[in-house]
């Protein structure tokens, strides 16, 4: 491929920031960018379309991931505020093909960290994105990316964006893209400081990404995977022969959640026992075969299939409270609790406040008489899971390493809403625990 303009190796002069048509002019309306650093905190910034002269500088710690000695990258994949379920899917998809492509090859010696670009206002839309930054500042990181940018021949195509510093010392980004088989500079733009808005840029996006609020919307999306998991056209068929809007029957439903090794599969069955109650899980036998392709997915296609398990479930759970009490292993609020933390990047300021709707329980979704949610200290829970010796899935992995998150999973448990969480100390004997439980939820009954 030839370049319609080399990649400049010399910092920006002073006549080239001037130049309105060159730089400064080419670019598309601001947008601000929130970039997770090692620490979980969050640095925003801008891209402004002027030279802004004597404004303030940059966040230094952006000025220390951005600037020189080293060369930065961004790259995020494109999605537009208004963009259908398909549009989502296929940016999700290319998203994570770039993240197993940025871990290999000359990428490996690079850090890479979460980067997102949205527009201000609280407005849907956020893209998903990537800060890479290469400590050796090397040709072959530079022509690796814009390779892969060239190999994005369908929609969504990635924006790639170069960072370094005028002889001033301010950074400036430059856009490129491919063009008709050619690489061109697209855009340029200086690098300013951004106030960090009241809510995380990606909560607007995601009663359509991750927490959807309906059965149709975790539908839609597995619609559109058909033609690449096979798997989920027979989700939508077991999905299509439960009936919408199910009822409870008229005894007590009781749904049990937890993080991995709080004793959770442990307590359900022993509650179960003593209740003469059918236990049910989340998702479902039916298919929990699959479980492990969906979990491979991106988040968007792994939470509908979670979301709509939960749709099976709750069939099941009005057939059989209808003769007996029904004891559930999981069910809406652990599918949505996950997906918020692994959305909402940052630490646990970032969450959504409390009584946020993304905390309310989905219309359509049966409710369960009492929810009660075990907890451990996490000293005892990482000692359980060593001693399971069982295959983890990425997010218990995640939680079994990041300690950030697995705050903000229990965090988005404890701001569940219609109906909340029963918080119960699991570290107790198995005796003492199951004596806890039975008794909430007799109260539970009592109340009734």
């Amino acid at each position: 491929m030839a370049f319609a303009r080399p990649l400049l190796r010399r910092p920006l002069s002073g006549q080239l920031l001037g130049r309105r048509g060159v730089c400064a002019g080419a670019m598309a309306p601001p947008r601000r960018f929130v970039l997770e650093l090692p620490d979980c905190t969050l640095a925003h910034f801008a891209l402004g379309a002027d030279d802004p002269g004597d404004a303030d500088a940059p966040d230094p710690r952006l000025a220390a991931l951005l600037g020189p000695p080293e060369r930065s990258y961004s790259l995020c994949v494109p999605v537009t505020p208004d963009a259908g379920c398909g549009a989502r899917v296929r940016a999700a998809r290319l998203h994570q093909r770039l993240l197993h492509q940025l871990r290999r090859g000359p990428f490996q010696r690079c850090q890479l960290l979460r980067l997102l670009c949205y527009c201000p206002g609280g407005q849907a839309g956020a893209q998903q994105g990537f800060l890479l930054r290469d400590p050796l500042d090397g040709p072959d990181t530079r022509q690796a990316l814009l390779e892969l940018l060239g190999a994005c021949q369908e929609a969504p195509r990635p924006h790639l964006g170069e960072f370094e510093a005028d002889p001033r010392g301010q950074l400036w980004q430059r856009l490129w893209e491919v063009q008709d088989g050619r690489r061109l500079q697209v855009g340029c733009a200086q690098v300013v400081p951004a106030p960090e808005p009241p809510l995380h840029p990606v909560v607007p996006d995601l009663p359509s990404s991750v927490v959807f609020p309906d059965r149709e919307a975790a539908r839609a999306v597995l619609e559109e995977c058909t033609s690449f998991i096979p798997e989920a056209r027979a989700v939508l068929d077991l999905v299509d022969q439960c009936p919408k809007q199910v009822q409870k029957g008229k005894c007590q439903v009781v749904a049990i959640e937890g993080l991995d090794a709080t004793g959770k599969t442990t307590v359900t069955q022993s509650v179960a026992d003593s209740l003469k109650a059918v236990l049910l899980k989340s998702p479902p036998s039916c298919i929990g075969q699959w479980r492990k392709i969906f979990d491979d997915e991106p988040t968007i296609i792994r939470r509908a299939f979670y979301s709509l398990g939960n749709y099976i479930v709750a069939s099941e759970i009005a057939k059989e409270s209808a003769k007996s009490p029904v004891i559930v292993d999981r069910y809406w609020h652990s599918t949505a609790t996950y997906a918020i933390a692994t959305e909402v990047s940052g630490g646990l300021q970032h969450l959504p406040p409390a009584h946020h709707p993304v905390y309310q329980w989905p219309e359509d979704l049966l409710k369960p008489d009492l929810i009660l949610l075990l907890t451990v200290s996490p000293e005892e829970r990482l000692q359980r899971l060593q001693g399971r010796g069982m295959e983890k899935t990425r997010e218990e992995a995640e939680l079994e390493a990041n300690s950030v998150f697995r705050q903000k999973v229990e965090m988005s448990y404890q701001r569940m809403e219609n109906p909340g969480c029963h918080v119960v100390d699991a570290s107790p004997c198995r005796e003492k625990v199951l004596q806890t439980v039975l008794s909430l939820i007799q109260n539970s009954f009592n109340e009734l």
